[in-house]
Order: C-alpha cells, then sequence, then structure tokens
C-alpha cells in the first residue's frame, strides 16, 4: 500500500517512532494525518509542522479511541492506514501488581483491540483498509528483565495475526512492527541494555522500514533484520534457544 494520498491516523504521534512515521507519511504525500497522543501539546506541535490534526487520547480508553476514529472519519474521510502505535512499558518480575498489569494490558493490548473492533466493521464494507499495529521484537522472542512487557507484547501479535487470518479475505491489510532498541523516551540511558544488542535504532530509521513493509504489504516489520533469524532458531529448537536466553540474561544480569 502507497501511503500517498491516504488518510492515516497515528496514535502515540508526539514523540518517537509515532512521531517520526506522521512526519514520514506527510513526507510521502499523505493525503491527511491525525496525530493522536495523551500529549496534547506534543501531538499538536507535530500536527502543525506536516499540516495534520491533532486530538488528546488515551487509548487505554475506549471511548476514546472511538471518538478518535469517528472525528477524523468526520472530518478528512475512511481511514486508510489506522497505526496503532503507543504503548508502555512498566513491571519487572513475578511481583508485578495487578495495577501495574492491567494498565500495560490497557494500553499495549487493548488498545489494538479497540482500533480494530470499531474500524475492522467500517473498512469491510469499502473494499478494505490497513492496520499497524506497534508491538516490539518481545512480542516474537521475549524481554528479559519485565514479564509484563513481553506477555502484552505477545498477545499483541497474536491479536495482528488473528485479524490478519480471519479478515485477510475482506480485505484487511496487517502488519505487526517488531522493532528492538529504539532511541526513543522508553529507551533513554539504556544504550548498554540487552534490548540494544543489535544496536540502538533512531526513529527515522523505524519509519522507513514501516513505508517499505506497507509498500509490499508484508505482516512482519522488522527494522532489526536479525530478529528473523533469532526465530527461526528459537523454532528449530525451542528448549536450545531458551537456554540461549538463559545465558543472555546472566550475561546483562552480571555485568
Amino acid at each position: 500500500m502507497r501511503v500517498q494520498d491516504k488518510i492515516v491516523v497515528v496514535t502515540g504521534g508526539a514523540s518517537g517512532i509515532g512521531r517520526a512515521m506522521a512526519r514520514r507519511f506527510a513526507a510521502e504525500g499523505a493525503a491527511h494525518v491525525a496525530v493522536a497522543d495523551m500529549n496534547e501539546d506534543g501531538a499538536r506541535e507535530v500536527a502543525q509542522e506536516i499540516g495534520g490534526s491533532f486530538r488528546k487520547v488515551d487509548v487505554s480508553v475506549e471511548e476514546q479511541v472511538v471518538a478518535l476514529i469517528d472525528e477524523t472519519e468526520s472530518s478528512a474521510g475512511p481511514i486508510d492506514l489506522f497505526c496503532s502505535n503507543a504503548g508502555i512499558g512498566g513491571g519487572q518480575g513475578l511481583d508485578s501488581t495487578d495495577e501495574q498489569w492491567q494498565r500495560i494490558w490497557d494500553v499495549n493490548v487493548m488498545s489494538h483491540v479497540y482500533a480494530a473492533r470499531h474500524l475492522v466493521p467500517k473498512m469491510t464494507p469499502r473494499g478494505g483498509g490497513y492496520l499497524l499495529n506497534t508491538a516490539s521484537a518481545a512480542g516474537l522472542l521475549s524481554q528479559i528483565g519485565s514479564v509484563t512487557y513481553a506477555v502484552t507484547k505477545h498477545a499483541a501479535v497474536a491479536l495482528a495475526e488473528w485479524i490478519s487470518i480471519t479478515h485477510g479475505n475482506d480485505g484487511i491489510k496487517v502488519s505487526v512492527l517488531c522493532p528492538q532498541a529504539v532511541r526513543t523516551a522508553m529507551t533513554a540511558g539504556r544504550d548498554g541494555s540487552v534490548a540494544s544488542l543489535d544496536g540502538m535504532l533512531e526513529p527515522e530509521q523505524v519509519a522507513d522500514s514501516v513505508v517499505e513493509a506497507l509498500d509490499e504489504e508484508r505482516f512482519l516489520v522488522l527494522p532489526h533484520p536479525e530478529v528473523l533469524e533469532y526465530m527461526q532458531r528459537k523454532t528449530s529448537d525451542y528448549d536450545r534457544w531458551l537456554n540461549g536466553m538463559r545465558r543472555l540474561q546472566d550475561r546483562y544480569t552480571s555485568a
């Protein structure tokens, strides 16, 4: 799918990957880019820069996601591409509280559910549409040190797979973005962390990978191509992969 002349929504668009995608979509000639974020001032700044619209949205609240969709479609037209990009970290081990679990679940998983729940029925009669969900390489492999992040990102990937399987023949295209470390507020001060093992990418590099994957309509968007090899190792010998991950954990926790 070419972004040119398309109507696009980006959540988490005030900074990081979301901001880089919004800018890149505008540069590609999108007809309209709607920028949504909890950070209203940041969303406004990006929208003004690219000539788009903005809205303050907490993606963990279904009514706010619905309002974003309805407002964009009433003012700009039918949404062609919805980038459910907002996400958070938080929580560490099994002692993470129920409140921590619920918050990260609502943002990292349910926000994707809310977008799909209200867009797929709109897109299908129009002949289709595109959903781009930001997950993480942690959703394909795992996240050393944070059970909440690993589990919710796995769930985000599974949801994207299910939508593609179930609604692909209805014209609904799905891609899932799964980078390793990207230089954003979430990774500040973590250049030497396990997530940056294969290098810390700039958000603009991730946006390049997104546009390329959309052009090819690929399901997996892997800005760090090494992730595909790691997945292949994992599925070819799961026990060996788990042992390797334990060694990796030991290396970084003892450093």
